[in-house]
């Protein structure tokens, strides 16, 4: 994502490291929840959210959150073949462009799909076309068999420039979740989330999350998963990760 920004989260939260964050899992932690996970192909391709760009956080580990969850899945299976294609600034239509024939010919069984945040950056964003863009990308994706993931895009940050941006980001994540709905995919809904109110989420530029928010993402992905792989008969799209804290 571009643009300068300004942080919309509180001025004070406790202070946490990576192994007293209520919202962090270990690695170890999080094989143990995805014991049973079958995946042996995962592939994650977008923008800089799906490249897991950010500052580091004192106290976290200086991973995206791709990479986290590629390390999670590799201690279930250590034969994991893991492909990240995201390229900072990304549209979806460059992603369709760019990226879109590298995943069919991976062959993941597991696929992350960006949420469309760098098509906000526009003086009157078209969202018919943005629809008719990230529908193309997840019928691409489910033509390859994968189960899909996707975030839906937190309230951390204001564009100032774009009065309407909160407006903007709403309609974006309500299309992400009729599109995962649509298409089975794990939907990650990050806009609610309580660690949106930490005034450490975001990287210096205001616009990517820091390592903390990386740790956090990649907590989720593993909880959703989690709990698509311990209900098997529940509509994927219904997967939320639901042992998260209420509070941090």
């Amino acid at each position: 994502m571009t643009s300068e920004t300004t942080s919309a989260v509180s001025s004070t939260a406790p202070s946490f490291t990576e192994e007293t964050d209520p919202f962090c899992l270990s690695s170890a932690s999080g094989a143990r929840l995805l014991a049973d996970a079958p995946w042996r192909r995962f592939a994650v391709i977008g923008d800089s959210l799906s490249a897991g760009t950010g500052d580091p956080s004192p106290g976290y580990a200086t991973l995206g959150w791709a990479d986290r969850v590629a390390d999670v899945l590799r201690r279930v299976r250590p034969d994991l073949a893991y492909l990240n294609t995201a390229e900072i600034g990304a549209t979806t239509a460059a992603t369709l462009a760019t990226q879109g024939d590298r995943m069919v010919a991976y062959g993941p069984d597991l696929v992350h799909l960006p949420c469309g945040a760098n098509d906000l950056f526009q003086p009157e964003p078209d969202f018919a076309d943005i629809e008719r863009t990230m529908r193309r990308l997840f019928e691409l994706a489910a033509g390859t068999g994968a189960q899909m993931t996707v975030f839906t895009l937190g309230r951390a940050f204001v564009v100032p420039k774009f009065p309407d941006w909160s407006d903007r980001v709403r309609r974006l994540n309500d299309l992400t979740r009729q599109l995962a709905d649509e298409h089975g995919a794990v939907l990650i809904d990050m806009w609610d989330h309580p660690v949106n109110s930490r005034p450490t989420l975001v990287s210096a530029d205001r616009i990517h999350f820091a390592a903390v928010g990386q740790a956090v993402l990649a907590a989720e992905v593993v909880k959703a998963l989690a709990v698509l792989l311990g209900d098997p008969g529940r509509s994927r799209s219904e997967v939320r990760s639901e042992a998260r804290p209420e509070t941090a």
